[in-house]
């Protein structure tokens, strides 16, 4: 008889409690043991019942989800999914969660509460089954605060970017037939901050899928690119893909890289689910295999499922070099052991080391004499 998923849930809310519950209840493979109205009461329901997994709400009274969650992180990490309200505010309080460690968050609705996480149900137990099974650590890389902090402390404006890398000083042909694409689900919010955190200011452009609804990835590309040197923006159908910039793939929408006039542009556009994701890493990657081959550096970050992996062997197949983050640094190793199994990954290297060896790379694929006023790599 197998083991069964223990969940508590955290919620202000007794419909929401309630109905979780009967969510999680109807699984074969999970059972609530608990509810807790807020914090206080979830702490001891915790030391008491020593769950596998946490559902979380953001607000509740006496302390918020995001200051329990910061606690619980530090004292006992454990797997936490968090709920949040499909607003701005709640967008860039998620985010925050992410960065604290959360696994994945559903995006509950505002209105219709009932009929809205009854037609969640089967998101919410397939997001409580991947946290259950997923390594959970702090990613060890800045904080927006910490970031701001250095910035102080060093007397520079916090407006200002943060040059973290030497210039790739590419020769401007090459540059603009450069290009970086990534892929990420589970545990990737954090994993994508790591990698644009080493980019210069002169990277070829960088195109990103992150799994992501609706609503929230506007506020991730918004806190991504406070904390980048790279300029960092949802992407916009028919615009121009520049050096200095990454782009993430709006939620809800597919994102794919064309060649026009000789330049990458980007296409936005509505359409099925592709692998069950709406945007898809294989609507990108497989757009980036046709329309830069050669010249194209893919990476496969931290996440769960498939999606990306035949796509990424049609990248390799047009000449591309591809990165997969290793099981170790995953939060979860799944999308990353596909693309390895379909025999399209190139280097399997930990989270921190993929940035620098993208960047060598790009080194070493400019001439010799160009590089004479570049410092040793």
């Amino acid at each position: 008889m197998s083991v069964k998923t223990r969940v508590l849930v955290v919620d202000d809310s007794a419909l929401v409690r309630n109905l979780l519950k009967e969510i999680i209840n109807h699984q074969h493979d999970m059972e609530c043991i608990g509810t807790a109205n807020d914090a206080l009461a979830a702490r001891e329901m915790i030391r008491d019942l020593n769950p596998d997994v946490i559902t979380l709400d953001v607000e509740m009274p006496h302390m918020d989800g995001i200051d329990f969650l910061g606690r619980l992180m530090r004292l006992r990490p454990m797997p936490v999914l968090m709920i949040s309200t499909l607003t701005e505010h709640g967008a860039d309080v998620t985010l925050k969660a992410l960065e604290l460690g959360a696994v994945d968050f559903v995006a509950k609705p505002r209105l219709g509460i009932e009929n809205g996480l009854l037609e969640l149900a089967q998101q919410i137990v397939e997001k409580i089954r991947i946290a259950a099974h997923a390594q959970v650590k702090r990613l060890p890389s800045l904080t927006l605060e910490s970031v701001k902090r250095l910035r102080a402390l060093n007397g520079a404006s916090s407006e200002r970017p943060l040059q973290t890398t030497q210039p790739l000083r590419l020769p401007s042909p090459l540059l603009s037939d450069k290009l970086i694409c990534i892929g990420a689900s589970t545990g990737g919010t954090e994993a994508v901050r790591e990698v644009l955190a080493y980019m210069p200011a002169d990277a070829p452009p960088i195109v990103i899928v992150q799994h992501m609804p609706a609503g929230f990835t506007a506020s991730f590309a918004a806190r991504l690119n406070e904390l980048s040197t790279v300029s960092v923006t949802e992407a916009m159908h028919g615009e121009p893909l520049l050096p200095g910039h990454a782009y993430i793939a709006p939620g809800g929408k597919h994102f794919a890289v064309v060649r026009r006039v000789g330049r990458y542009m980007a296409s936005i556009f509505d359409g099925d689910t592709v692998n069950r994701h709406k945007p898809s890493v294989d609507v990108l990657f497989r757009s980036v295999a046709s329309s830069a081959g050669p010249n194209a550096i893919g990476i496969m970050l931290t996440g769960m499922g498939s999606d990306g992996a035949s796509a990424m062997r049609e990248m390799k197949a047009a000449g591309s070099y591809n990165y997969a983050q290793d099981q170790a640094t995953c939060v979860v190793f799944g999308m990353p052991r596909e693309a390895i199994a379909h025999g399209a990954v190139d280097s399997v290297l930990p989270l921190s080391q993929i940035g620098p060896a993208v960047l060598a790379r790009l080194r070493k694929s400019i001439a010799p004499s160009m590089l004479l006023d570049e410092p040793p790599y």
